[in-house]
Formats: structure tokens, sequence, C-alpha cells
């Protein structure tokens, strides 16, 4: 095989198999900085042999096995005390005097499961600690993408649209920082497990936002971060089936992304959501969406994200836009608002009152907002403001907000979209 083929095997390995590989370091090591190095050297390691050698029957735990190599020398180089030996014996061990084919068949499926559960929490560990509050929302995001997701720093930088420098320099300090905290490599426990959970979550959902809508640079979406997201969601789910919320965003995410090939015309232009052909729209994923928001509900009652999944249910179960069941909608993002009361969440509600109860009642809503200091800056703001008008006939003032819209947003797309709207008022 050419060494082109074998170093696309190689990459497509490590992004399936990153993840568990810098995890089970991490809890050899406690330190997640020298893991992802390790990890990382296997990989090189990977690049020089397979090309000569051949590509392993089972290239994934071959990796794992270079790399846990490579951390019990370095834990041996660096004679850790005296309580860390029984672990490096055990260790090598289990690396060196594998006694699987010694075993009885019923006591091979149960090693096997334990070996799997023992890496499924260590990708658990993993993402727990790459979202630890101690780190801003930006360097949490990153450190996820590296560690957990396997994209390269020049991969985050382009997705974030920031130089790959800047991005380098970010996930070093963040590693740093952990270090430093002392951040321990587990899965939290007790009353501080719901808000470590929702900090995961939260860097879920805000990878998967910035590809969904990009919020600066020439492209309207970004689908690689949005697929990401969904994938790092999917493994979420599986590790913690007993979470709602978990199946909330993973049901919001899968719903979303439903709609990717039509929410960009030919040339990349943004395609509203009621102008959207609906054809378009992926069935399979708004199965699994659907599917994903049952278990959510099964998990007690819904909470903000299940809730936003349900309100892009609606839309994805209508068979066309005049079919949207609009007052189910306001209703969804009442319950919302109670939930999570916020100047965005306002917003949005007040798009769904205008649907439902016609544009001068969502026009109320959207006035209140005027003075709201977190919309100052906001496009959004007069985007929707601009779109009610319009349906109110006053096409002068709409224009006014259509073209402070453009000025506000910092994605060129939607600037052409809404100067593009501006126009349209101005020939009304």
């Amino acid at each position: 095989m050419a060494h082109a083929d074998v170093g696309r095997v190689v990459e497509a390995v490590w992004r399936m198999e990153s993840a568990r590989i810098v995890g089970a370091l991490a809890r050899m090591l406690r330190e997640l900085g020298q893991a992802e190095e390790l990890a990382q050297d296997a990989m090189l390691e990977a690049l020089e042999r397979w090309p000569r050698d051949g590509i392993p029957d089972r290239p994934g735990a071959w990796l794992m096995q270079v790399a846990k190599r490579r951390a019990l020398d370095q834990l041996r180089r660096l004679a850790l005390h005296a309580g860390k030996q029984d672990a490096i014996a055990w260790e090598a061990d289990a690396l060196l005097h594998d006694r699987s084919l010694q075993r009885r068949p019923d006591e091979l499926a149960e090693l096997a499961q334990e070996r799997a559960s023992a890496i499924d929490d260590d990708v658990l560990r993993l993402m727990f600690v790459a979202c630890h509050p101690v780190l801003s929302p930006e360097a949490r995001a990153a450190l996820t993408l590296k560690v957990v997701g396997g994209l390269s720093s020049a991969e985050i930088a382009h997705a974030f649209l920031v130089p790959e420098a800047t991005m380098a320099q970010r996930i070093v300090r963040a590693k740093r920082t952990l270090s430093e905290a002392r951040v321990p490599f587990a899965v939290p426990q007790g009353e501080e497990r719901r808000p470590r959970l929702a900090s995961v979550l939260q860097v879920l959902y805000l990878i998967y936002n910035e590809g969904y809508t990009a919020s600066a640079g020439a492209d309207w979406l970004r689908p690689a971060l949005c697929r990401e997201a969904l994938r790092l969601g999917r493994v979420l789910a599986e590790l913690m089936p007993q979470e709602g919320e978990v199946h909330g965003l993973v049901a919001l995410m899968e719903i979303q992304s439903s709609r990717e090939r039509a929410r960009s015309g030919p040339g990349g232009e943004p395609v509203l959501l009621l102008e959207q052909d609906r054809a378009r729209w992926d069935r399979l994923l708004i199965r699994r969406g659907l599917a994903a928001l049952a278990r959510a509900g099964r998990h007690g009652s819904l909470g903000p994200y299940a809730l936003q999944a349900a309100i892009a249910a609606c839309h994805a179960v209508a068979p066309a836009p005049d079919a949207t069941d609009w007052v189910r909608i306001a209703a969804l993002y009442d319950a919302l608002a109670q939930l999570l009361p916020s100047p965005v969440v306002e917003l949005n509600r007040a798009v769904a009152l205008g649907m439902a109860y016609g544009p001068a009642e969502g026009l109320a809503l959207a006035d209140r907002l005027l003075d709201e200091p977190a919309l100052r800056n906001y496009h959004l703001l007069p985007s929707v403001r601009g779109d009610l008008l319009v349906k109110l006939g006053r096409h002068g003032e709409a224009r006014a907000e259509f073209e402070r819209a453009a000025a506000l947003t910092r994605n060129r797309r939607e600037a052409t979209l809404l100067l593009a709207r501006a126009a349209a008022c101005a020939g009304a």
C-alpha cells in the first residue's frame, strides 16, 4: 500500500481510537499532556512501521499497545513512588503476559466485557476532564476537540477562524491549567456530577452551534464541527444512557443536522427554514432525533436541550411550512423560558408568537427586548424585528432593521442575505 494510503488509514484509525488511547494513558500517568504526547508518538510509529510491515489486523489495538508500552517506559524512567509500582506491574503483566489463550470461552467473554467497560470509562473521564469548569468555555471546546475528537490544532484553528499558533497556545495553556489545578482524572460523583455534566453538554452545544451557524467568516455552515459534536454526543449518550438531557442534546443535534443539505444554496448562500426544500432533509437523522427525544422523555420531565429538540421536532414532522404547529412551538418556548430564562430565548419566543398569533404579538415582545444589554449588539434582534415589520407592511422600518443587522453580523454570507432583504424592502 502506498505511503499516502497508509497515512489516510492511520488518520482514520486515530480519529476513531485517539480518545480511548489518550484516556487509557491519562489514567496510567495522571497527566493529560504527557498522555496525549505519548499517544501521538504511537501514531508516528505507526506512520513509520505500517508502510514497511503492513497494516496490522487490529490497528486500534496495535496503537493502544504501543502507546501503553511507551507510558510504562515513562513511568519506569520517572521512578514513581512505591505505591505506583503495583499499577506498573499490573499493566506490564497484562501487556507482556496476556493469558487469554489459557482461559475458557465464558471467561474470555467476561474479560472482554470488563476491558470494554474500562475503555468506555476512560473516554468518559477524558470528556469530564477536558470540559472542567476551571477552563474557559473556549478552552474547553478546543481541548475537547483535541483530546476527545482527535482533531489537530490546525483543524481546530481553521474551524474557529483563529491562527494555528493561537489555537496551539490555547490548548497548551488549558492543559497546563488542568495540571496546576490538579484536576483528578475521574468522573465526578454525588452533588458535583450534575454541574460537571452540564459543562460537558455546554461544550458540545457550543461546538455544534459554531458549526450550525458560523459566528464569523465567509462560510454559513461548518459541517465538520456539527458532525464532530454529534459524534461526541452519541458517544456520551452510550456512556451515560440514564441521563435524559444527554439524549435531549443528541436529539436536538440529530434533528438540526437533518437540514444540513437544505440550509444553503448552490453558491453557499443561506436558505432560511421556511424556504428550504424539505425533500432534502435527511429522514434517517430525523428518525434518530425523534428516537433520542423519546429516550429523553423516559428519564423524567424535559430539560432545556430536550425542549429545544421538541421544538425542532415540530418543524421536522411538518410536511410543509404552513403545516407547522406554531401554537405548540410557542407553548414549548414558554416552558423553555421558565426553565432557562434568557433574552435569546425570549427573542425566539417572539418569533414563535408572531407565527402563532400574528406579527403584532411577536413584535410587541421583540420591542420589549430593545433595552436588553445582552442583545445590544446581537444581530438577530434587528433581523427578527425586520421580519415582523415586513409582515406588518412597515417596509421602511424593516429596511433599517435589516441594514442594522447586516452591520452587526460578522458572517459575510449572512450579511449578504440581510442586505438583500433590506433591498427588497426598498422596492416594496
